[in-house]
């Protein structure tokens, strides 16, 4: 899985042999639209209307053998803002910008987990802090200011969870 964070919500998804582009329009300025979408196999919006599963029941669907069909990357919404994708051979990526996770379930602990801006911190930091989940990684894509400030309120409670900061335009393999 190879994610690239354009600022907003803009965000590139290399995942389960497709790439995933969510809220393109969020991009910051200098970022051409025509490049950010290229070769994109799904385009959609955080707030768009997708098929809904519920987190808490959801499970990743097994890993098919090498002489099946190919199972289609999973896209579906769990809650306001809120997207979980799911790819055969990847963990689930929950991709969310809201103040209010849903009820997840045990898959959230072998999750990626993309965070954004201010909120993202405030929800990261309740994640650890109530245990909600242990996400296999928490990215959370932010400014400096925030990541520094969120860093330092959870230095001591990281647990067995990595983290990482996703900057503008550069790109992070999970």
């Amino acid at each position: 899985m190879k994610l690239t964070w354009f600022g907003g919500t803009a965000l590139r998804v290399y995942v389960g042999g497709e790439i995933v582009v969510i809220d393109p329009e969020t991009a910051v300025a200098g970022v051409e639209t025509r490049e950010l979408l290229s070769g994109a196999d799904r385009v959609l919006r955080l707030a768009e209307d997708l098929p809904v599963v519920e987190a808490s029941a959801w499970r990743p669907r097994p890993v098919g053998r090498a002489i099946d069909e190919p199972v289609a990357t999973e896209i579906a919404s769990i809650g306001p803002a809120t997207v979980l994708i799911s790819a055969a051979g990847d963990p689930p990526l929950l991709v969310s910008n809201t103040l209010e996770l849903p009820r997840l379930g045990r898959w959230a602990d072998a999750a990626v987990f993309v965070l954004f801006g201010h909120r993202g911190a405030l929800v990261g930091e309740a994640i650890l802090a109530l245990d909600l989940a242990r996400p296999r990684h928490l990215l959370l894509a932010a400014d400096e200011t925030v990541v520094d400030d969120f860093m330092s309120r959870i230095a001591d409670r990281q647990r067995d969870m990595s983290f990482s900061s996703l900057e503008p335009g550069l790109a992070l393999e999970v």
